[in-house]
C-alpha cells in the first residue's frame, strides 16, 4: 500500500525507514537528463542557431523566446494533469518520466539537425524546439514532485535532494563537456567582413588561429548531431535507472486543481521563494545563455570557450558537499546570502583586460555561486510545502502545484532572458559567423554577462529579506507534521484493531 515494487537494484528503506544511498542515487541520477539537455541547449543553442544554422538574430530571439514561453505555460498544464492522475502499480509520477522519455530524445536529436531546405529554418527549430520543451516537461514536473513521495521525513528529503543535486550539477558538467569538446574540436573557421577588412578601431578581431582553419561548416554541422545522439542515449539510461531504482510512495487523493492553485499562489512563503528565485535566475540565465558568445568574440578566446564553461561546471559540482554541509549549519537563508553573492566576481571579467588566466579563475568563483544556486532553490522549495500542510492540515495532493508552478516561473524567466539578449545583439549588429563584431555587440555582452546579472542578483537577495521560514520555524514545522503523522497511524491502529 505504501509503495509500488523497488527495481532489482535498490532497497528503498531500511526498518528505520530511512532512504537507502542506493535509492537517493538512483534518484538523483533520474534529474540528470534535464540538466545535460539543458546545459547543452542554454549554452550553445543560440550560437548554433546564430552560426551554424545561419539564422538572423531575429528569427533566433523568437525561437528562443517562443520555445521558452511555451515551456512555461505547459508547465501549469502538466501540473494540472499529474495532479488528477490515478494511481497506478508504477505509481503517479512514473508513467509520466516512462512514457515521455522516447519522444523527448526524439525531438531533442531533431533540434540539432540543420534542415536543407532554406525557408523552413525558421519553423524547423520552433517546432522542435516547443515540443522537446513540452516532452522534458512532463519529465521534469513529476519528477521534481516525486521529492514529496519518496519520504515522508524532512531530513531524508534533504538529504535525497543534496544527492539529485550533486547529481544535477554532475549533469549540467557532462552537458557542457560533451557537447563543448565533440563542437569545441570542429568549430568552422569565421567569415571574414567588412570589419574585418577595415581593422578599425570599432572591431574586436579574434586570434588568427581561428581564420586558418580546415574544418568545413557540414563538419561542424555532424559534431552537433553526434553530441546531441550521446546526449540522447545518456537521457535514456538516466531515466531507465530512476524507473528500475525508485520507489513511489501512495499519496492522498489530490484536491481540486484550482482550488490548489488559489490556495497555493496566494500562500506568502511561497510567493516570497519564487519571486526572489525568479530574478536570481534570471541572472544566471543572462549569464549562462550569452557566455559562449562572450567568451567567443569580446573575450577572443573563441577555441577555448568549450573549457572555460567546463571549469565552471566542476567547480559548481566540487561546491555542492560544501553548500549541503553550510546550509545544515547555519541555515538556508544564511546560505543564500553567502553563496549567491559570490557570483558578482563575474564583473571582474569584464573589468580587468583580456586574459585567459583571469577568465578561468572568475569561472572557478561563479562555479561556486552556480552550486547554491542549483541546491537551495530546490533544497528550500519542501520546506515552503511542509509550511502549507502545517497550516492547512486539511488540504492534500498540492505537491504537483507547487513544483509545476515553480518550474513554470523560472522557465519564464529563461524565456524573457533568451529573447531579450538574442534581440539586443540584433539591434547592437550582430555578424553572424563574423570574424569579429560590432564595439556595440562587445558592449552589449559585456552588459549581458556582469552589469545585468549583479543588479537581478541584488533585487532577489532582497526579497528574500522577507522570507519567512527560518531554521527554527522549519524545525518547529518537522515536529508537527511528524506528530500528524503518528496521530493517523494511531487511528489507524485503533480502526484495525476494531475490524
Amino acid at each position: 500500500k505504501n509503495g509500488v515494487r523497488v527495481g532489482p537494484t535498490c532497497e528503498r528503506r531500511d526498518d528505520s525507514g530511512r532512504l537507502s544511498v542506493c535509492s537517493k542515487l538512483c534518484y538523483a541520477i533520474g534529474g540528470a537528463p534535464y540538466q545535460i539537455t539543458g546545459s547543452a541547449l542554454g549554452f550553445f543553442l543560440q550560437i548554433y542557431l546564430l552560426d551554424v544554422a545561419q539564422l538572423d538574430p531575429f528569427y533566433a530571439s523568437i525561437i528562443l523566446f517562443v520555445g521558452r514561453a511555451w515551456d512555461a505555460v505547459t508547465d501549469p498544464t502538466v501540473g494540472f494533469l499529474v495532479s488528477r492522475s490515478r494511481w497506478t502499480r508504477c505509481g503517479r509520477m512514473m508513467p509520466w518520466i516512462l512514457i515521455s522519455t522516447p519522444f523527448a530524445v526524439l525531438t531533442y536529436f531533431l533540434i540539432w539537425y540543420v534542415p536543407p531546405v532554406e525557408q523552413w529554418k525558421v519553423l524547423w527549430y520552433l517546432i522542435f524546439y516547443c515540443l522537446f520543451q513540452s516532452l522534458q516537461t512532463c519529465f521534469h514536473v513529476p519528477y521534481s514532485a516525486l521529492t514529496m513521495f519518496i519520504s515522508m521525513d524532512q531530513k531524508e528529503r534533504d538529504s535525497a535532494t543534496a544527492y539529485r543535486m550533486t547529481v544535477e550539477v554532475l549533469g549540467t558538467v557532462v552537458g557542457t563537456a560533451i557537447q563543448g569538446q565533440i563542437v569545441g574540436g570542429a568549430i568552422a573557421p569565421c567569415l571574414p567582413g567588412d570589419l574585418d577588412v577595415l581593422d578599425n578601431s570599432n572591431t574586436t578581431l579574434l586570434g588568427s588561429d581561428v581564420n586558418i582553419s580546415h574544418i568545413s561548416l557540414d563538419e561542424t554541422k555532424r559534431a552537433y548531431l553526434i553530441a546531441s545522439a550521446v546526449i540522447c542515449v545518456m537521457y535514456v539510461l538516466c531515466a531507465a535507472v530512476l524507473f528500475l531504482g525508485v520507489r513511489e510512495q501512495e499519496g492522498t487523493e489530490p484536491m481540486s486543481f484550482f482550488e490548489g492553485m488559489r490556495m497555493v499562489m496566494g500562500y506568502g512563503p511561497y510567493v516570497k521563494l519564487v519571486m526572489g528565485f525568479l530574478f536570481t535566475s534570471l541572472a544566471f540565465m543572462l549569464l549562462e545563455g550569452n557566455f559562449a558568445l562572450f567568451i567567443s568574440y569580446t573575450m577572443g578566446f573563441r577555441n577555448d570557450f568549450q573549457n572555460i564553461l567546463l571549469v565552471i561546471m566542476l567547480s559548481g559540482t566540487l561546491s555542492i558537499p560544501f553548500w549541503q554541509w553550510f546550509l545544515t549549519r547555519f541555515g538556508k537563508k544564511t546560505a543564500v546570502y553567502i553563496g549567491i553573492t559570490v557570483m558578482p566576481f563575474m564583473i571582474l571579467i569584464v573589468c580587468i583586460e583580456s586574459s585567459l588566466i583571469v577568465a578561468y579563475v572568475v569561472s572557478v568563483a561563479a562555479g561556486v555561486s552556480v552550486a547554491a544556486a542549483f541546491l537551495l532553490p530546490w533544497s528550500m522549495l519542501p520546506d515552503v510545502v511542509d509550511d502549507f500542510k502545517v497550516k492547512n492540515p486539511d488540504s492534500s495532493g498540492h505537491e504537483a502545484i507547487f513544483y509545476s508552478f515553480y518550474v513554470f516561473f523560472t522557465k519564464f524567466a529563461s524565456g524573457i532572458s533568451l529573447g531579450i539578449s538574442t534581440l539586443s545583439l540584433d539591434f547592437a549588429g550582430f555578424v553572424t559567423r563574423g570574424c569579429s563584431q560590432p564595439d556595440a555587440v562587445n558592449l552589449t555582452l559585456k552588459v549581458l554577462v556582469s552589469a545585468a546579472p549583479v543588479v537581478l542578483i541584488f533585487l532577489g537577495l532582497l526579497i528574500f529579506k522577507t522570507y519567512p521560514i527560518d531554521e527554527e520555524r522549519r524545525q518547529g514545522n518537522r515536529k508537527l507534521l511528524q506528530e500528524m503523522r503518528d496521530s493517523n497511524q494511531d487511528s489507524d491502529t485503533e480502526l484495525g484493531s476494531v475490524v
